[in-house]
């Protein structure tokens, strides 16, 4: 017998095979897809799926037109998404932005970043959670601190008021939350855009 003729064993295992996998994961569920470029080849790493994330946005920001970047995410059982923080773990590997590499705070020095993070409880000083937040502090850490930008904090809490009904007596509260985050983006986006040349 020669090799590649035998068809029994792939007639067997066809059933543990198929040529594709239904989901059954619910729309909207944000997936991640990735792939290994050498670094040869690729100007800028980036995922190509990132879910309720944005992270493409501040790659190719700050990779091809250093004039402003912005990221946003939702805050996910008090951290941040796993395919934000696998895209942060991909730039930190990356030369361009290894702190081992360059001195730390060069790569995105002086880049005005938007940072937009939506949490649907409350997590502010007084709050039962007080302290419960853990992807604000490490984004603002990671962009700020150790990539050099200049981060402006547009957050957004108790977003989950208007869905939840244990949540229904701070809807005021969510609404002023909402409404000063979305005054304070209008205000951030102004300011970065006159600093973007033309």
């Amino acid at each position: 017998m020669t090799a590649g003729t035998d068809t029994s064993a792939t007639a067997q295992n066809a059933d543990r095979h198929p040529h594709s996998c239904p989901s059954s994961a619910p729309a909207g569920t944000p997936a991640t897809q990735a792939s290994v470029v050498p670094p040869s080849s690729t100007e800028v790493a980036r995922p190509l799926a990132s879910g309720a994330t944005i992270p493409a946005a501040v790659t190719s920001a700050t990779a091809r037109n250093p004039a402003l970047a912005s990221a946003g995410t939702p805050m996910y059982n008090f951290g941040v998404p796993a395919a934000l923080k696998s895209w942060i773990d991909v730039l930190i590997t990356d030369p361009r932005f290894d702190p081992r590499h360059t001195p730390v705070g060069r790569p995105l020095a002086g880049v005005p970043l938007g940072l937009v993070v939506a949490c649907g409880g409350g997590y502010g000083p007084g709050t039962p959670r007080a302290g419960w937040d853990h992807a604000t502090p490490y984004l603002q850490r990671i962009f700020a601190d150790l990539f050099g930008a200049d981060v402006t904090l547009i957050a957004a809490e108790l977003t989950a008021a208007d869905t939840d009904p244990a949540m229904a007596a701070l809807r005021p509260q969510a609404e002023r939350s909402r409404a000063a985050a979305l005054a304070l983006a209008e205000a951030t986006g102004t300011g970065h855009a006159t600093r973007v040349p033309v």
